[in-house]
């Protein structure tokens, strides 16, 4: 016989094999018990958890011809029949592709005869909020007042595409997530079963990896199974194959961020690169990671909350001392975004890298929590005695009027005297700008205006290339400008454009003329 996937060599044929949904196990099997069986069924969750499974093991069982506490004897006739798919009473639909009125009319047509063989006639329509508008009305009068011979079980993972009409003729039954200890002990005991040797780490991590989904975590073991088949499967062994990360490697990446080391943090995403991991997969499991830090911060009986070991969990409390709360939510948010960005992009790893730069320069945001990552570091550097950064001497320091270190610089004074001309130009700088083209415009909000020695006005500029733009196109924007100049003031105003080639911003080194509003200004003619 050909190999079978482990998810279907193992699907549960009896209520007792099914694990993780106990509250809707419990409520069939009484109702089969007491005779109280609906006629519409609604089984809604997320996939994996065995909505299709329970739904089959329930059409055994309501026409098991020896049922045994609510549960298929397995071994009747018609029993066999319905697990190999051979009952001509169990009908299976799939609405992603019967999706249309012309389906469900031939279902109406279909339940007009009774059984050939046992009590019901079950029909599962998986994927039920595929189905049209139409056939959804179609399906109403039917699932409202069907024969007593028929049971409809509808199977989604998306419950609220379903019409309410649809939803109040039936039974509704919400599977979840299986715990991730109830996945391990089951792989666990398949694994016994398949004489599988796997390491118990291994196992957790596949559970985990699963995401609730016991089909996902039996598809992800069987992957792993078949790479290193008839070797002891190791936890280091299901990372490679999985392209995940180790949690060590978080830690480092963590500390290298924390640290403000750029360089560091870049050479850990370098070295997963290199192993070949799935950098979509290490984006997931360093939010999750950044989340459990943040959880052992908000309470102290996190712990129980948390499913790693005491190992792991040591170095969390130790990491969790390191960083406030509100600089790892903006981790956290970064890293979410990221996950969202990163799904369907084809440089993914310059996405990760401009992420880690992101929280290692929170000055590179301007929102609240990358102000509260700031101050922090600001905070640290003081503690350690880290000298703030001092700006370069002037020409007049360098002359021999030196500056006492870490003094805060002094702005540059604006002239008492200002050409009436020149005054009346500044008082409409804005104005005046706005007129311009607008590369034009673009670059002349970059210059400074400031008093030339013989009265002019000079603009310097700090970008190199708005002052190329402008001294190049001097015939079209410089004069456009003096003309505009003249408009306003009346007079011919000479403007000269200089390239800041001193280190220093502009403003710092030379008086700004656009700050006369701050000031009482005696006008002179020059």
């Amino acid at each position: 016989m050909s190999y079978q996937a482990l998810y279907r060599k193992f699907r549960p044929q009896e209520f007792e094999d099914v694990k993780g949904q106990d509250h809707i196990v419990t409520t069939l099997k009484n109702q089969i018990k007491a005779d109280r069986i609906g006629h519409a069924y609604l089984f809604c969750g997320t996939r994996g958890t065995g909505k299709t499974t329970i739904a089959k093991i329930f059409a055994k069982a309501v026409n098991c011809e020896h049922p045994v506490d609510g549960s298929p004897c397995g071994e009747c006739p018609t029993c066999k029949a319905i697990a190999a798919g051979t009952s001509m009473n169990v009908i299976e639909i799939d609405a992603a592709s019967n999706n249309g009125v012309e389906n469900i009319r031939q279902i109406r047509e279909e339940v007009t005869y009774r059984p050939t063989e046992g009590k019901y006639k079950v029909y599962i329509i998986d994927e039920v909020h595929m189905l049209s508008i139409g056939a959804f009305n179609a399906l109403l009068k039917t699932l409202e007042e069907p024969p007593s011979y028929v049971i409809f079980i509808l199977a989604t993972t998306e419950a609220h595409k379903i019409p309410i009409t649809i939803l109040s003729r039936c039974q509704r039954y919400d599977f979840r997530r299986i715990s991730i200890d109830t996945i391990t002990d089951r792989l666990r005991e398949l694994m016994d079963e398949e004489h599988v040797d796997v390491e118990e780490k291994a196992l957790r991590y596949v559970a985990k990896a699963g995401d609730g989904s016991m089909r996902d975590a039996l598809s992800l073991l069987d992957q792993c199974i078949a790479f290193y088949l008839g070797q002891t499967l190791t936890y280091d062994n299901v990372l490679e194959v999985l392209g995940a990360v180790d949690t060590d490697v978080f830690s480092r990446l963590l500390r290298k961020i924390l640290d403000k080391d750029i360089t560091g943090a870049i050479a850990v995403l370098e070295e997963l690169v290199v192993e070949g991991r799935e950098l979509g997969q290490f984006v997931n499991d360093f939010t999750w990671y950044m989340r459990n830090l943040l959880l052992l911060q908000s309470s102290d009986g996190m712990e129980d909350v948390l499913d790693i070991s005491s190992d792991n969990l040591a170095v969390l409390k130790e990491e969790a001392q390191m960083v406030d709360a509100e600089v790892l939510m903006r981790y956290i948010r970064i890293f979410s975004d990221l996950s969202n960005q990163i799904r369907y992009a084809t440089q993914k790893r310059i996405l990760i890298e401009i992420a880690i730069i992101k929280l290692c320069k929170p000055e590179m945001e301007k929102d609240y929590s990358s102000i509260i990552d700031r101050l922090d570091s600001l905070e640290k550097k003081i503690a350690n005695g880290v000298p703030m950064a001092v700006a370069p001497q002037s020409g007049n320091a360098a002359a021999g009027q030196t500056q006492a270190a870490g003094a805060p610089m002094e702005k540059p004074q604006l002239p008492k005297a200002i050409p009436e001309d020149v005054a009346a130009a500044i008082g409409n700088w804005k104005s005046i700008i706005s007129e311009c083209g607008a590369i034009a415009k673009t670059y002349l909000n970059k210059g400074v205006p400031t008093l030339g020695s013989s009265g002019e006005l000079i603009l310097l500029f700090d970008d190199p290339n708005a002052y190329e733009y402008l001294y190049e196109n001097k015939a079209g924007c410089m004069d456009s400008l003096r003309e505009l100049l003249a408009q306003r003031t009346g007079k011919e105003i000479e403007v000269q454009l200089k390239k800041n080639e001193s280190g220093r911003a502009a403003a710092d080194i030379v008086p700004d003329l656009r700050d006369l509003i701050h000031f009482d200004i005696v006008e002179e003619n020059f």
